[in-house]
């Protein structure tokens, strides 16, 4: 259940602060623009089987995102017939520190830390997180990565270690966009969690009001906490 006025938030960082879609779609399109190849390609369908495929290789032993970021493009090339060289194949960690925040962001950010401590479990390597960190507008009180953890979301490594920080005296809530690695294992582990509902789709059957608040989007936060 939500409280009002938690005192730490903590943030998914790619899908939630950072438009990680708009990202690797740009990615591809950059790609191809350089190497002159696939120019006919629907980049929206190729999101959908990296983002599927990206979920296969984050559930096999454990690779640092960037490795995560280059075997699935290779596996987005296989399935696709696209031509992706091997000089090439590491395009997405190249592009990620580039990629920017969703315009509430920063806005949302800065209120939102003037009222409490904000934090970040992000899938991802420190030395990505290094170059995006530099398009947020704020500090962070907490940062945990998947590099730290050596797990990746949905799996339970980062809230148990943001659990353990934090300690069981603060009131905590997470904010995330996506259902599948944060807002499903946050209800699981019974971590308060805000849904950022960007598409305005329905909430699944096995999730409810009463475990998942919902936003259409970051500024509606301090509202939501009475801030």
């Amino acid at each position: 259940m939500l409280s009002l006025g938690p005192q730490v938030v903590t943030f998914d960082c790619y899908g939630t602060l950072i438009d990680w879609e708009s990202g690797i779609r740009g990615a591809f399109r950059s790609l191809f623009e350089r190497t002159g190849g696939a120019r006919d390609v629907d980049v929206g369908r190729l999101f959908e089987l990296y983002e599927a495929e990206e979920k296969r290789v984050e559930k096999e032993d454990y690779r640092s995102y960037r490795e995560v970021l280059t075997e699935t493009s290779r596996r987005v090339a296989s399935k696709t017939g696209l031509k992706i060289s091997e000089r090439d194949a590491g395009f997405l960690a190249e592009d990620l520190p580039r990629w920017k925040s969703f315009e509430e962001t920063n806005p949302a950010l800065r209120k939102l830390s003037a009222n409490c401590k904000l934090g970040i479990l992000s899938n991802v390597d420190e030395d990505l997180l290094a170059g995006t960190l530099k398009h947020l507008a704020v500090p962070f009180d907490l940062i945990v990565t998947a590099e730290q953890v050596h797990s990746y979301k949905p799996g339970k490594a980062h809230f148990e270690r943001a659990r353990k920080i934090i300690g069981g005296e603060s009131t905590w809530v997470h904010v995330a966009g996506s259902l599948y690695h944060d807002v499903e294992p946050a209800v699981r582990l019974g971590v308060a969690v805000v849904w950022v509902n960007r598409k305005e789709l329905a909430l699944p059957g096995n999730l409810s009001r009463g475990e998942v608040s919902l936003v259409r989007g970051l500024g509606e936060l301090s509202g939501l906490f009475g801030f």
